[in-house]
């Protein structure tokens, strides 16, 4: 087993999710996949006291305020995955406008703020969010570490290749969960 280095940091986008939209079912459905890893290295980030940053989307509320967002979210399709995987009181919460946790948030000053330098990225859809955070990340010297059991996207093939540019082109390390952790 490996250990992720000490300044490192868990970023979780968008789990928290509504998923009304074309090709919801078939994103939440691939979501419950996710669950259990990312519950996993969770736990593990948790246990060795490494921040965990939760970034999403603000359907419209414009308002960081984690309750709210969570209830405009819940419904038959959201709720097992809300259930298990929504921020604890100690994780961080922004929301963001865009695709990209960076883009015009206050994420990049949390890291410098916390010291970090390497990104663990998960979440969802990993061929749009997850891969233009990756890519601002990449952008801002940031070390980046992918684990592909812990980010869904619609279709498998955009899965791929999104996994693929993340590594060849922005060096990621692309990883499974318990390489990193004991199950």
């Amino acid at each position: 087993m490996t250990t992720f280095p000490p300044n490192s940091a868990l970023l979780i986008i968008d789990v928290i999710n509504n998923f009304e939209f074309e090709h919801g079912k078939i994103l939440a459905k691939k979501t419950l996949h996710i669950v259990n890893p990312l519950k996993q290295l969770k736990k593990y980030f948790k246990k060795q006291q490494l921040p965990i940053i939760y970034v999403n989307d603000h359907y419209n509320l414009w308002q960081a305020n984690l309750d709210r967002i969570v209830k405009s979210c819940l419904n038959p399709l959201s709720e097992m995955i809300l259930q298990e995987i929504k921020p604890d009181e100690d994780d961080y919460f922004l929301i963001k406008p865009m695709h990209s946790a960076f883009y015009e948030t206050a994420l990049n000053t949390l890291l410098q703020q916390l010291h970090v330098n390497t990104l663990v990225l998960t979440g969802i859809a990993g061929n749009i969010c997850v891969l233009f955070t990756a890519n601002d990340a990449y952008m801002r010297d940031y070390q980046l570490i992918i684990p592909r059991d812990c980010m869904a996207s619609v279709d498998d093939r955009d899965q791929s290749y999104a996994l693929t540019m993340m590594k060849n082109v922005l060096k990621a390390e692309i990883i499974f969960s318990n390489d990193y952790i004991e199950n």
